[in-house]
């Protein structure tokens, strides 16, 4: 039998999510997103680039603002208002001071109890080798949580410290601990992923819904047997106590 997910925490208010590239957050986790908002939970998306180099047959002058709108209308679709793009150049994004001052900055801003982020191991499942992208964006993210909250790192980066974050939650880990049911909003992120329209056009043949129906469809079913047979997005867990985000 498989190990059985915990539930995600509920005591929270306020989350960020901060992934490399419009649709990150779609291919796994905006059903989650979802059901978050409708219980009433407010929740920021930042963006680390806007995906310009990731559609073959389009410059990345045009495919940039593209890929920014259909990310602003895919989250939308879950209940998100506030998506915040930063200007890193998609697929050569480097781990290192200058990332994660940029996210520590903008958790300060934000001021999240939850974030959430994308795996960032070397592999998806231990078969397909991850972005570079992916692997900056993750690490630095949950190491300005610690950042955020510590008044001497990054004083130049203004705002506030922000030493809330209580945890940090990563989709897509192929060891998650918990879970989320979204029996009643995963339609809610087949639509949320159907807004990249010109991007999953140009990844496939298949038609666009189905394509994103099988693929998130596939994915929360096949959770649901480590959840009670409930369909589930599921993200791996990282408490973070005072202690540890201002140990050093």
């Amino acid at each position: 039998m498989a190990e059985q997910l915990e539930p995600m925490p509920t005591d929270w208010r306020r989350a960020l999510a901060i992934v490399a590239h419009p649709d990150d957050l779609e291919y796994g986790c905006a059903s989650a997103v979802a059901r978050w908002t409708a219980e009433g939970r407010e929740v920021a998306y930042l963006i680390v680039t806007r995906g310009e180099a990731g559609i073959d047959t389009l410059e990345p002058a045009k495919a940039g603002p593209l890929r920014e709108q259909e990310q602003r209308a895919s989250a939308s679709v879950v209940g998100v208002s506030e998506v915040e793009f930063l200007d890193h150049a998609d697929g050569v994004i480097e781990y290192g001071t200058a990332l994660r001052r940029d996210l520590a900055a903008a958790i300060r801003r934000h001021r999240p109890e939850l974030l959430i982020t994308l795996n960032f191991a070397d592999t998806w499942g231990g078969v397909h080798w991850n972005t570079p992208d992916h692997r900056a964006v993750g690490r630095a993210a949950v190491d300005a949580a610690g950042d955020a909250g510590n008044r001497w790192i990054f004083p130049e980066a203004g705002g506030e410290p922000w030493d809330g974050v209580r945890w940090v939650a990563v989709a897509g880990d192929q060891h998650p601990t918990h879970a989320v049911d979204v029996t009643d909003t995963l339609e809610d992120g087949v639509r949320s992923l159907l807004e990249h329209r010109s991007y999953i056009e140009a990844l496939t043949d298949e038609d666009p819904e189905t394509y994103c129906r099988n693929f998130l469809e596939t994915i929360a079913q096949g959770s649901a047997e480590s959840f009670g047979g409930r369909p589930a997005v599921t993200f791996r867990l990282y408490p973070l106590t005072p202690t540890a985000r201002l140990a050093r």
